[in-house]
């Protein structure tokens, strides 16, 4: 069992003594046919998969839980290694495990994956739905702003994308989504939750999914497609919340010029070089490689 691959962030505007350096979230996901039965202990194989992946190969990878630990990753001319557990099916509606995830050195859950949990809505059913983010969903996401654990808002319905950002303490991400306006998929962020995440001082991780960033069934997505999504949420609420959360090895099809993190140059070189107003600047690119998500993670800890 291998843990999936969720972000690997261009390092092409980091030098750190010389060198390129990069971060990485692993993701211990397991699927959604566990819930109620095996969520639990599947989600703790994962978990420790992860956490002997890093330990394997100590010249390449460092495990980190805070965010200076990632900058320190760095200097070692190390990956970084985080841990992210992505659907809230895998804490069994269980605080207590909730707080055992993060001991175990979890910085992130995702709410929902593709299906709902008993106190949250999945973005598979849309606006309309019941329960939306019941109370002791309140409870969860407050106690992991409590622990200073990462809240991911990929893969929720918009009512428990707004209701979360009406409740947390603590500056949330989207790990892995794209802007609803450009592509109507309901994995996607509407202007509306935009503007509240610049509100919350959050970040939106553009996902390269093809079928999140074009919704036009006569063309193949391409590249351009990935620029637009992020110069759209750059544009409407500023370049400190963007970021990429590309979901390599977690989907089925990609653009056309981003087929694997070798393309990550190419992406970066050409916002760079684009003739948007305002021009990209290396210090925002900085922020879109991965900057602001540090900083969201030191504004969580804070928080803790």
């Amino acid at each position: 069992m291998k843990p999936k691959e969720k972000f690997s962030f261009s390092a092409k505007y980091y030098k750190n003594n010389n060198n390129e350096c990069e971060f990485q979230f692993w993701a211990a996901y397991v699927h959604c046919k566990s819930q109620f039965k095996d969520a639990v202990p599947l989600t703790l194989r994962q978990i420790d998969v992860i956490k002997r992946l890093v330990a394997k190969y100590p010249k390449d990878l460092q495990f980190a839980t805070k965010a200076k630990h990632i900058e320190e990753a760095w200097s070692n001319g190390k990956i970084a290694s985080l841990i992210g557990v992505e659907g809230g099916h895998s804490i069994d509606s269980s605080l207590a495990v909730l707080r055992l995830y993060y001991e175990l050195g979890v910085r992130y859950m995702t709410l929902t994956h593709m299906c709902n949990t008993p106190w949250a809505d999945a973005s598979v059913v849309d606006d309309g739905s019941v329960r939306n983010l019941t109370k002791f969903g309140q409870a969860v996401v407050l106690e992991m702003n409590r622990l200073g654990m990462l809240v991911d808002l990929a893969h929720v319905s918009h009512n428990v994308m707004r209701e979360t950002l009406a409740v947390t303490k603590a500056p949330i991400i989207f790990s892995h989504s794209s802007v609803f306006s450009l592509c109507r998929n309901y994995r996607n962020v509407p202007d509306d939750v935009l503007h509240m995440v610049k509100k919350n001082n959050g970040i939106v991780m553009v996902n390269f999914y093809s079928e999140f960033i074009n919704c036009d069934s006569s063309r193949n997505a391409t590249i351009q497609d990935v620029i637009d999504h992020i110069n759209y949420i750059r544009n409407l609420i500023g370049a400190n919340h963007v970021g990429i959360g590309s979901d390599y090895d977690g989907v089925e099809s990609l653009p056309e010029g981003l087929e694997d993190v070798s393309k990550y140059p190419e992406l970066f070189d050409r916002l760079y070089e684009s003739d948007v107003t305002p021009r990209w600047t290396k210090e925002e690119l900085e922020k879109l490689a991965g900057r602001n998500l540090i900083r969201v993670l030191k504004a969580v800890e804070e928080v803790r």
